[in-house]
């Protein structure tokens, strides 16, 4: 099933136990799949057009009067271009909006440049009082939806709208901000998150199978990030390599350097985009591009075992 379609079922059934749940939209209702709450939930929905800006603040609201507002759009749309509305209204006044960012980095393809942000999670992360999550699957989609509900605080939320593909069983669970071990080893830790654990674990499938010992941690929560897990297993492995479909500027990156710089120094690569701007392309073709294909993750990994 299409992340878009486990979101908003989840989200219909959350809706029916919780009368707080508000959902708001900027004309992408048809795109982001959340037009069928329209009709369940009538008085709980509200499009507010192309005013991604006017959102931001309309969700303020709701939530200083204690409803629990959901925003959706592409990821650019809402952070980048309301990140003014974001950080005042939101994360200044302390409220509690789930920031919902469809399609981040390459996973846009033809959509394009305009659509395309490799900054969503750095704009995010720099903010006080908003944790940052980037999802794999609709399993984990799913399992985690009632936390982000239950969780006090705002998120930003990024996940690839009409993936299908699986990475956990029906047995998977969310625990807000740990890591999940997907295998263990002692040569290299490598360090993914949201759609990029996919090439992180089949890379991780390679490098084992010619000999080369690769835990794999994936990461659905960037911020707060689980500094626990990511010190013990350099303390194992003594080499780290980040997988992201992000920037290398700000995101799962910096974020791991920075807590092994401080307590555990440690040699490290990423994975990431390096200081290219957006373009109009295939899946694939934008991986290759940006050195961000399962080869590449390989090719690195290889490199930094060889220091």
């Amino acid at each position: 099933m299409e992340l878009r379609k486990m979101y908003v079922a989840e989200l219909s059934r959350l809706m029916k136990e919780n009368d707080k749940i508000f959902i708001l939209d900027a004309d992408l209702a048809g795109a982001g799949g959340t037009k069928p709450l329209y009709a369940e939930f009538p008085n709980r929905c509200v499009d507010c057009g192309i005013c991604e800006a006017n959102m931001a603040c309309v969700a303020a609201g709701l939530s200083s009067q204690g409803f629990i507002p959901f925003i959706h759009s592409f990821a650019p749309f809402s952070t980048r271009r309301i990140y003014d509305q974001i950080a005042v209204s939101i994360s200044y006044s302390e409220q509690n909006v789930k920031i919902i960012g469809f399609d981040p980095g390459v996973t846009t393809t033809y959509n394009g440049g305009t659509h395309m942000s490799f900054e969503d999670v750095a704009s995010m992360r720099a903010l006080c009082n908003i944790a940052v999550l980037d999802i794999v699957d609709g399993v984990q989609l799913k399992a985690a939806l009632p936390y982000i509900v239950e969780h006090n605080g705002s998120m930003y939320i990024r996940f690839v709208r009409k993936q299908q593909d699986e990475l956990f069983d029906e047995n998977y669970k969310f625990v807000f901000g740990k890591a999940d071990t997907i295998c263990q080893g002692t040569d290299i830790t490598i360090v993914a998150s949201g759609t990029s654990l996919f090439d992180a674990k089949k890379a991780a499938d390679i490098l084992i199978a010619e000999g080369i010992s690769v835990e794999l941690l994936g990461i659905h929560t960037i911020k707060p990030l689980d500094e626990e897990a990511i010190i013990a297993s350099a303390k194992k492995t003594g080499r780290v390599l980040t997988v992201e479909n992000h920037s290398i500027h700000g995101g799962l990156y910096s974020a791991v350097t920075e807590v092994l710089s401080a307590q555990h120094p440690t040699l490290c690569d990423a994975v990431a985009v390096r200081d290219k701007l957006t373009q109009v392309g295939s899946l694939a073709d934008l991986k290759r591009d940006y050195g961000l294909s399962v080869e590449d993750i390989v090719a690195r990994a290889k490199a930094l075992i060889a220091k």
